[in-house]
């Protein structure tokens, strides 16, 4: 089968993770790369068609596949334009500013026909493929509760989040929107569907428009789960950004965790000590190489296989992530129908 043609909307501090693994994605071939700056673009990689207006670059160059890796005010028009080419497409979170912009995104795709899928990278990490793995396997007994903290450290003083994404600012939903919604995910992917939430959100950095801390817990049929999030305070680890933080999953026969450093160690019920679990991972690109993973996946959606990320399935998350708002608004636990 021939290579599937890719272009790249957006060449901002992120798409250096979606350039570095298309180029090594066996099966795909990068054509072209878009950006209102063209100095940009023309930075992001050598060798490929580069342009400023999205049009021009489908007139133009006609890809099999488009990755859109912009801000997500500009999602909606750029999404109905590559589906007006009947293209499929994979789109960078948070999918929309809104969960009402967000469904009207999901139901041009749908209207369309064609592929939308959302680049929500937190359950390609290794990691995470790991710990389901282990789950489905039993391995844990009966799970009862999780605890996750995140912990970049990269919140503090005026000048946070400038280096690489300085937009984060002026976000006026940060922390949920932007960071928790991760977990969010991860944990609808290792626990299945949240039933209830209960939230406690706080801004503690004057400089930014949005939270930046928090507490929320999540009820699942069978598990409690808690994100306990804070962009100020940081963590043990080689890199901060690996992980972003820490797990604790708890079962009635052991536990497993995960620090810093992307390493599982599980201790069985009733021992002392955590023994080191080992599997398989490559720390390149970003967060054990999950953006690899997931742009893989579409590959494989393309010639296929079932989609994990569908825009349509991912608003599910959005409308635990409005109810989490509300939830810390309205000071009560907010049932999730």
């Amino acid at each position: 089968m021939s290579a599937v043609r890719v272009a790249v909307i957006g060449a901002g501090y992120f798409s250096r993770f979606h350039i570095d693994a298309w180029s090594r994605l066996d099966g795909a071939e990068l054509v072209a790369i878009v950006d209102t700056d063209i100095a940009k673009a023309e930075a992001a990689v050598n060798g490929c068609a580069t342009f400023t207006d999205v049009e021009a670059m489908l007139d133009a160059v006609s890809p099999d596949l488009v990755d859109i890796v912009t801000p997500p005010a500009t999602h909606r028009a750029l999404v109905e334009a590559v589906a007006a080419r009947n293209l499929p497409m994979i789109c960078q979170k948070p999918l929309a500013p809104t969960l009402a912009e967000a469904e009207e995104i999901a139901r041009l795709a749908d209207a369309a026909g064609v592929t939308l899928l959302v680049h929500e990278n937190f359950r390609w990490q290794p990691w995470y493929r790991e710990s389901k793995r282990l789950l489905d396997a039993g391995a844990l007994g009966a799970v009862t509760n999780a605890w996750f903290r995140l912990r970049p450290g990269d919140g503090q003083g005026p000048n946070a989040y400038l280096d690489r994404q300085p937009y984060f600012q002026d976000m006026p939903r940060f922390l949920v929107h932007e960071t928790a919604i991760h977990l969010i995910d991860t944990f609808r992917f290792l626990f299945g569907e949240a039933t209830w939430v209960q939230a406690h959100l706080r801004r503690l950095n004057p400089a930014i428009a949005g939270e930046d801390a928090g507490l929320i817990v999540f009820g699942f049929d069978d598990v409690t789960a808690v994100f306990d999030g804070n962009r100020l305070l940081d963590h043990p680890a080689e890199d901060r950004r690996l992980t972003m933080g820490e797990l604790l999953i708890e079962g009635t026969e052991a536990s497993l965790r995960l620090d810093g450093n992307g390493r599982l160690t599980v201790r069985r019920f009733g021992e002392r000590l955590e023994r080191p679990h080992w599997y398989a991972w490559e720390n390149i690109g970003f967060g054990g190489d999950c953006v690899f993973a997931l742009q893989a996946h579409a590959l494989a959606v393309l010639d296929g296989a079932a989609p994990e990320n569908t825009a349509k399935a991912y608003l599910r998350n959005l409308e635990i992530e409005d109810a989490v708002y509300r939830s810390a608004a309205d000071g009560v636990r907010v049932a999730l129908p």
